[in-house]
């Protein structure tokens, strides 16, 4: 416990150089200079917010897939700061398992994604998967162009697949929601949306959307 007390000072004093002048790069190359991924995720249990932000933003720059279990306890922090950083930090680790070949294969599927060419995009997703099954997000990637191309069970199936492997992942979640909506499943839908927000109680949009399900289902 000593050892991480007399360097808790210095990553506060990289944070908030950091803050005064927004250098991600050389915050997060000064970070893996001091700390390893193991040592901040233990100083995750600080009781000072200040420390616990500085650590959750360092995470989203150093870490990879091994700190999902710890940002997905940080997403129930109780400072406000702490959660919005680590849904932040917990979207970058997703992409950061399997090899260096394999994170740049979802990258690709991922900017197909956003470019809106969903059926390339599921192609270079299937291709991916049979080579490394256990890469939720690239299951994820798949869903979310399966649900853009009207494909609404296979989204389903890929969300479910994508939570198998990646307990954490509250987008999963809401989007296979989205998609039992889309098939006229308001129960299920509701389902989705409330693991959703038990996963990350900061999904604004999901609550108002249990809001509403749950009028609706009580008034049938």
């Amino acid at each position: 416990m000593g050892n991480a007390e007399q360097k808790m000072p210095f990553l506060v004093v990289l944070y908030q150089q950091y803050l005064a002048n927004q250098d991600s790069a050389g915050f997060g190359n000064k970070v893996s200079e001091t700390y390893t991924p193991g040592t901040l995720q233990r100083l995750l249990h600080h009781s000072s917010r200040e420390v616990r932000r500085g650590v959750v933003l360092a995470l989203g720059f150093v870490a990879d897939y091994d700190a999902n279990q710890t940002l997905g306890r940080s997403l129930h922090d109780n400072d406000r700061t702490v959660r919005m950083l680590a849904e932040n930090a917990i979207r970058r680790v997703w992409t950061r398992a399997g090899s260096e070949d394999e994170r740049q294969q979802l990258k690709i599927v991922s900017r197909l994604n956003d470019a809106q060419q969903f059926n390339e995009a599921v192609r270079i997703a299937c291709c991916l998967i049979e080579k490394a099954p256990w890469f939720a997000e690239v299951w994820n990637q798949r869903a979310i162009a399966h649900f853009s191309l009207g494909q609404y069970t296979e989204a389903i199936r890929d969300c479910h697949q994508t939570l198998e492997i990646n307990p954490y992942h509250f987008g999963a979640a809401s989007g296979m929601g989205q998609a039992y909506l889309q098939l006229n499943n308001p129960t299920s839908g509701l389902e989705c949306f409330r693991r959703a927000l038990k996963l990350n109680p900061n999904l604004e949009g999901v609550r108002a959307q249990i809001k509403r399900l749950s009028h609706m289902l009580e008034g049938k």
